[in-house]
């Protein structure tokens, strides 16, 4: 596999001395979601898994640029702020890099598989009584005085690195999808997406390009409502920003592509979540899964999608947070180890 830095080297902003790092990020799968499809009433649809990045997210493909900039720049550490992946990812690449790493995140709304990673790819994580947003303000305070990259998405090599995404579903397809949809929270990711497909389009590599569907959980919808939420809430802990950076490039890549922003609850987000799971043998993280809940709701409010191509983007790997997973269940308790106590509950009766 040719790393993600040399493939798409004619797209990307490296030098010569741009160090080409790489941990096997990207060339993530593109799998044909046959169940989903016909639940969902899409002509075609594909699932991009970016959970089977190095670090388990989408982080990955723009960190790896970030942190390879930060580099030739000369810098000694990183920092940024994080709701969890961007945390295990920034830690991932500055040890690879022998970087330092600081990580700031609001206490008690990281899962724990992100804090793990973080602090086993040895990055100081400092937690704070307050959200992402404070913590995003909070470091680029910190960077600005300590001399350290700010590798959040405000930083333009992280997009860079994340519209790879795009060619990729474009090379796999040999053409643009109708729809791409993906979550959003600090919306820099459909920004990139979009920049991307644009790139392609451009330089006559595709046709066209697809319209960018963004959705957000309710709880922490700013884009949707048009208005910054100061206390977000959901149960998808990676889009749970109510001050998203790259707001109004979103808001562009969605009016520009012809496509939509809407809001989707908890309740939907963790629906599509396990029927991911359970149709596709595909676990992703509760915020992924808001792709899929959104094309689900868009498509009961009435969306036609039954001659289209549409790709669902999913951000990052369920074993990311299994606690939200194993909280949809209730307590296996044991039973006795002997065959008729466990042919009961599997539904098989002895004869």
């Amino acid at each position: 596999m040719i790393p993600l830095l040399e493939r798409y080297s004619d797209y990307l902003p490296l030098t010569a001395e741009t160090p080409l790092l790489t941990l096997g990020e990207g060339s993530t799968p593109l799998l044909r979601a046959r169940h989903l499809e016909r639940e969902l009433g899409c002509g075609v649809l594909y699932l991009k898994y970016e959970g089977m990045n190095p670090t388990g997210s989408f982080k990955d493909r723009g960190m790896v640029l970030a942190v390879a900039k930060a580099v030739e720049r000369g810098a000694r550490s990183v920092i940024c702020a994080s709701t969890g992946n961007t945390a295990a990812s920034a830690a991932a690449y500055a040890a690879s890099a022998g970087l330092a790493c600081s990580v700031i995140l609001p206490a008690g709304y990281v899962a724990p598989g992100k804090l793990a990673q973080a602090l086993v790819y040895g990055a100081r994580v400092v937690p704070i009584d307050g959200t992402f947003d404070q913590a995003l303000a909070l470091v680029r305070g910190a960077a600005a005085v300590s001399g350290a990259e700010l590798v959040n998405s405000v930083n333009p090599f992280r997009l860079e690195g994340q519209k790879t995404g795009a060619f990729e579903i474009c090379d796999t397809l040999g053409s643009s999808p109708d729809v791409v949809a993906l979550p959003v929270g600090n919306a820099g990711n459909i920004t990139a997406y979009w920049k991307g497909f644009r790139e392609y389009r451009d330089r006559n590599v595709v046709q066209g390009v697809p319209r960018m569907w963004g959705f957000q959980a309710e709880g922490a919808a700013p884009l949707v409502q048009g208005r910054p939420v100061d206390h977000p809430q959901t149960l998808a802990t990676a889009i749970r920003i109510g001050k998203p950076a790259r707001g109004d490039e979103a808001l562009a890549a969605v009016a520009n592509s012809g496509g939509l922003l809407d809001a989707v609850s908890d309740t939907e987000i963790m629906d599509a979540y396990r029927l991911v799971a359970s149709t596709e043998g595909v676990m992703c993280e509760p915020a992924s899964a808001a792709s899929i809940a959104g094309i689900r709701k868009r498509v009961a409010a009435g969306e036609d999608l039954s001659e289209s191509t549409v790709v669902a983007i999913l951000t990052g790997h369920g074993l990311k947070d299994p606690a939200t997973a194993l909280a949809q269940f209730g307590e296996l308790v044991p039973v006795p180890a002997t065959l008729e106590s466990v042919l009961h509950p599997i539904g098989t009766a002895p004869v």
